[in-house]
């Protein structure tokens, strides 16, 4: 039998370092900070894309102008979104990846989901009620071929990811870059929003 880990999951992740030369060769030279943000028990999972370089120096997720939108979205409060008993927040990347040539986050590196969000998600499992897919990343991990046409057209089709065992409602990332996407695309706020808050209040209720 396998002797249990000396460290905690969440300790080992805050630890990792796989990163650290990639991104020492970004525009950034940053460090890896892992950015930890859940706890068996909760019944929502946030299942994002990365930290942004805001959220690398504070160290909690969604602590930009993103999260506030997501939250908006969400019709919920900080104290309710930063409640770990509740809501877990699991970007596809645990670090801020840096910057590319023209000033965008980079990808989350598939090395962090490779290595550790199958830990993350059989921790998390017994308790997950819903899970928000932020993001076309995170959509391609929890909804593999389903998400194969891109995210407008795996948003457009909620109401059938929402129909899965373990229901997952995809999201545009809440970035104020897609704000354009918001305009050309309102059935969004007027259809998706509306179930968004209503699945997230049944399930923190």
């Amino acid at each position: 039998m396998t002797a249990p880990h000396p460290l905690s999951l969440s300790d080992r992740i805050a630890a990792c370092r796989l990163c650290a030369p990639e991104f020492a060769m970004t525009a950034t030279a940053h460090a890896p900070r892992p950015v930890v943000w859940f706890a068996p028990g909760a019944r929502l999972l946030v299942a994002g894309q990365a930290p942004g370089a805001q959220v690398h120096a504070r160290g909690v997720p969604f602590a930009d102008r993103s999260g506030e939108r997501l939250r908006d979205w969400m019709g919920v409060d900080d104290a309710v979104f930063y409640d770990r008993a509740r809501v877990a927040v699991v970007p596809m990347a645990f670090c801020f990846p840096g910057y590319d040539a023209r000033g965008a986050d980079l990808p989350p590196p598939p090395v962090c989901a490779a290595t550790w969000r199958a830990a993350v998600m059989a921790r998390l499992a017994p308790s997950l009620r819903l899970v928000l897919a932020v993001g076309g990343a995170a959509q391609r991990w929890h909804l593999g071929a389903e998400a194969a046409a891109g995210v407008t057209a795996t948003v457009a089709d909620w109401r059938r990811h929402m129909a899965r065992p373990l229901p997952v409602l995809p999201l545009p990332h809440p970035s104020w870059r897609n704000t354009g996407w918001l305009r050309r695309n309102r059935w969004f706020e007027g259809d998706v929003l509306p179930a968004l808050r209503v699945a997230v209040s049944g399930v923190l209720a």
